[in-house]
């Protein structure tokens, strides 16, 4: 994926019941009632789709639909959807197209038919393999339900499948981790991304910690928890591509590399954000409002921005810095050239060839060094 690559991004923001971890764009049955139709849900992102392929002619390389809970949309609203954008924006040849999936509104049918109908990536939410730590994070499914499914998806013909873990959960110990692991090289799948976990403000597990009734997360639990995760998965064969994602050669997810390497996407759905020809834009929230605006033929956007030249160098060293390829050491300015200097000493940057990158020491401190390298810059 590079800067000329295109992806569309679908979001679905159905879920059965909402995670204590959770603030994404997502409703539940009941918080939506009417809004929570799948038929408007989808007659507005064929609307929507249609008005994106009308501003961006060119095919989708890569399409990911996430969430939210994508895979409530059964098999039959997930081929309506890539249906949509085959019609609409048109798809390249081998395009990568990745949907996640809740393990317990998935099945072997469910997964044959996604396949036949041109998914060729599923990414599944396991989080941990513990039940202890499942219900701290109010998640519904079983422990060993990510592992079936993901097998499921293999014997369905799914070459590429993801397993996405969270770890750092208040009470969670290293043999929860371990275990985690464990079921994951288990599965047989070519992707894992793991996360710390992020005590949002407004959620009811950022309640619980408030209250005392939860451990605050712990930085130095976090650092142990992930040097685990990384020796455990690159033992295993899998090599870290970004900080957070570990694949086997040509597992990597095509889709995020182009986030990570500054390629434009036209993003779909309530909430969904876009960044075409340096504009970014995002849509209105709530589905009541998306299905309102598209049905009375409005696009749904609800606040539109143009990157400055500083905005674009910025997030290119941010995104870039977190791969293990690196950037360019000519994209950080001659102010910055004692913070350089200063990290590759302490060996958290390294240099190969004309480009920069973080160390696997430096994987750890990466927001803080890409931090101290902008802000350099600009004095």
């Amino acid at each position: 994926m590079t800067r000329d690559s295109f992806g569309v991004y679908i979001h679905v923001p159905f879920c059965a019941t909402r995670c204590g971890y959770c603030d994404f764009n997502t409703y539940t049955p009941g918080e939506l009632g009417s809004a929570a139709s799948t038929e408007s849900y989808l007659l507005a992102l064929e609307r929507e789709l249609a008005i994106g392929a009308e501003r961006v002619k060119k095919p989708a390389d890569t399409v990911f639909i996430g969430g939210g809970t994508p895979s409530l949309l059964g098999h039959e609203g997930l081929t309506r959807v890539l249906n949509a954008v085959r019609s609409t924006f048109g798809l390249s040849p081998g395009a990568e197209v990745t949907t996640e999936s809740n393990p317990e509104s998935t099945s072997p049918e469910y997964f044959s038919r996604i396949r036949e109908a041109g998914y060729t990536r599923v990414s599944l939410g396991m989080q941990s393999a513990s039940s202890a730590v499942l219900r701290v994070l109010d998640r519904t499914h079983t422990p060993g339900r990510a592992v079936e499914a993901a097998r499921e998806a293999r014997q369905a013909g799914f070459e590429h499948v993801n397993l996405d873990m969270i770890y750092g959960t208040p009470t969670e110990t290293d043999d929860d981790v371990a275990r985690t692991l464990d079921a994951v090289l288990s599965a047989g799948v070519d992707h894992v991304s793991a996360y710390s976990l992020i005590v949002e403000d407004g959620t009811a597990m950022a309640r619980k910690v408030r209250r005392g009734e939860l451990p605050a997360p712990d930085e130095d639990v976090y650092a142990d928890r992930y040097a685990m995760i990384s020796h455990r998965l690159e033992s295993a064969g899998m090599r870290w591509y970004e900080v957070s994602n570990w694949a086997l050669e040509g597992g990597e997810c095509r889709h995020n590399l182009l986030y990570w390497r500054g390629g434009q996407w036209w993003g779909a759905g309530p909430g969904a954000h876009s960044y075409v020809d340096g504009q970014r834009f995002y849509n209105v929230k709530h589905p009541a409002r998306y299905y309102r605006e598209l049905g009375e033929g409005r696009a749904p956007i609800a606040e539109s921005e143009a990157l400055t030249e500083v905005d674009k160098h910025t997030e290119a060293v941010m995104l870039g810095l977190r791969l293990r390829e690196g950037i360019p050491r000519n994209w950080i300015g001659a102010g910055a050239d004692e913070v350089v200097q200063r990290a590759l000493d302490d060996g958290l940057l390294h240099r190969f060839g004309d480009r920069l990158a973080v160390t696997d020491r430096g994987r750890l401190l990466a927001d803080g060094i890409i931090a101290d390298l902008l802000v350099a810059e600009e004095r």
